[in-house]
């Protein structure tokens, strides 16, 4: 009988043997792809891509041995494939059994090609099955850059053209005596965790048409419901810091977006300006947007936007901020509790509290907004936090000057001398808030009938004649507008 139950388990097994290794050689079998062209955005020169992939489905009723799967052009396109776990540019033999898959992987790095044009670089992943080719296109582009790697400090007065752009993958700092200057149309991307130390002076000298842009390398996509593109998520490199020592910074039409933190400006002093920035856009931090300790800044025509924490913290010091939005309404990740304007004349560091007297804080023609709304009716509270002493919450000229005039603010009406001509509570409305319909893309310019068009100081506004985009602010009929851009009337969609 035992002997009976093993020839029957042997010839059972045989007969497995023979199904497993039994591969359809039927030409009318064919493999079907999820993609035909596997598309990579942009890939910096030397510096290897994110991981994309496809799939190869067999949706036969029997196995398939594929013969050869091959890159064409391998050692000019720069492509890689991994295949079930293994790597390489040629696999033979491949099984894929019946009503089942393979997974494909693929990544590529660029050789330098000398132009600060993208490079289109393409090449097939091809397959070969019972006389019959296949091929996927595999299609990226490759982007010359300098790269600054290992950490890097710029000692000597240093320029940074706009040839081709700059990837930091490190932190890049300017020593205290050096002067940064970016000219127009340069790009910093900022790899993970990459920031800025500014010990010394930057100079960021855009244009309206060739603004300085600082932002993160990530240039693809989220692979979820929504087709997010990374540029639109904050937390992706660090921030910008200025040292204690770091004093006549320029911004002008610069754009900083997707960092950890924004702007960070140590404990200074106000007697020598820290920075100027003008029609320039600081944008969507994973914490606070811009934070100054003691210092004097001087700002205009500018977006101040988005952040987990506060928008703008303003502890001690000189302050001006004219025709500028600050406004908070993220949407990816958490919003904290933190109000979108914070102006104190306390530090606070761990257990050590130092006190710094507000000198002066004047706000002109601007937008204090955001989502929270439920204080929006408190006094002294919404959007803006008071952080003194509660006898102080109305001013005091020598440690707690603050001013508001023509502004539009989300807090309750305040009816003391020191908000002249202001809106109060409610909010503008806006042409994008970061709607999952719009992709989360923000756009704070005001849309037709918003509150807070033709409300401006007109005479405030003549220091400041167009806005970054380069509308008047002046030569319009409706009248100076409230906040960082002049209204532009927009043409009403008709419905069939």
């Amino acid at each position: 009988m035992l002997c009976c139950l093993s020839a029957a388990s042997l010839f059972c097994a045989l007969n497995s043997c023979d199904s497993i290794n039994d591969f359809s050689d039927n030409p009318d079998y064919r493999l079907s792809f999820s993609v035909d062209t596997l598309s990579f955005d942009t890939i910096f020169s030397s510096i290897g891509s994110t991981t994309k992939h496809f799939m190869v489905y067999n949706t036969n009723d029997e196995a398939l041995r594929i013969e050869k799967i091959e890159l064409a052009n391998p050692s000019k396109s720069g492509f890689r494939i991994n295949m079930d776990g293994r790597k390489g540019v040629q696999f033979s033999d491949i099984d894929i059994w019946k009503k089942d898959s393979l997974y494909v992987a693929v990544e590529v790095t660029v050789d330098p090609h000398g132009d600060n044009q993208p490079l289109v670089v393409e090449d097939s992943v091809l397959f070969y099955l019972n006389g019959i080719r296949y091929s996927v296109l595999l299609q990226a582009y490759g982007q010359d850059v300098h790269l600054f790697r290992g950490g890097y400090t710029i000692v000597h007065d240093t320029t940074l053209t706009a040839d081709i752009p700059y990837l930091i993958y490190d932190s890049l700092k300017v020593d205290e005596g050096a002067t940064l200057t970016v000219e127009k149309g340069a790009i910093l991307y900022m790899h993970d965790k990459a920031g800025l130390v500014i010990n010394g002076t930057i100079k960021a000298q855009g244009t309206q048409d060739e603004p300085v842009m600082i932002r993160g390398d990530r240039l693809d996509y989220i692979e979820l419901d929504v087709n997010l593109p990374y540029d639109r998520v904050p937390g992706q490199w660090d921030g910008i810091r200025f040292g204690a020592e770091s004093f006549d910074n320029e911004f002008n039409y610069v754009i900083v977006r997707n960092g950890v933190t924004g702007l960070n400006f140590c404990t200074s002093t106000p007697d020598r300006s820290k920075i100027i920035i003008r029609n320039s856009q600081i944008t969507n931090m994973n914490n606070n947007l811009l934070v100054a300790v003691n210092c004097l800044i001087e700002a205009s025509g500018s977006e101040f936007t988005n952040a987990s924490d506060s928008t703008v913290a303003l502890i001690g010091g000189k302050y001006k901020f004219t025709h500028c939005t600050i406004a908070n309404y993220k949407r990816i990740g958490n919003r904290n509790e933190a109000p979108c304007l914070v102006l104190s004349d306390r530090w606070r560091d761990g257990d050590n509290e130092t006190l710094y007297a507000l000198q002066e804080a004047d706000f002109e023609n601007c937008i204090i907004d955001g989502s929270h709304s439920p204080d929006s009716t408190k006094l002294y509270g919404g959007e803006i936090l008071f952080d003194t002493d509660e006898q102080k919450n109305s001013g005091d000229d020598a440690t707690f000057n603050y001013r508001f005039n023509s502004c539009f603010l989300k807090t309750a009406r305040l009816d003391n001398e020191r908000f002249t001509n202001c809106l109060f509570i409610k909010s503008p409305t806006y042409l994008k808030i970061g709607v999952e319909d719009d992709e989360y893309a923000f756009d704070f310019r005001l849309k037709n009938e918003s509150a807070g068009i033709g409300q401006a100081d007109r005479a405030v506004a003549e220091q400041y004649p167009v806005d970054r985009y380069g509308v008047s602010r002046l030569n319009t009929a409706e009248g100076v507008s409230i906040g960082a851009y002049q209204y532009v009337y927009q043409e009403e969609e008709t419905k069939n």
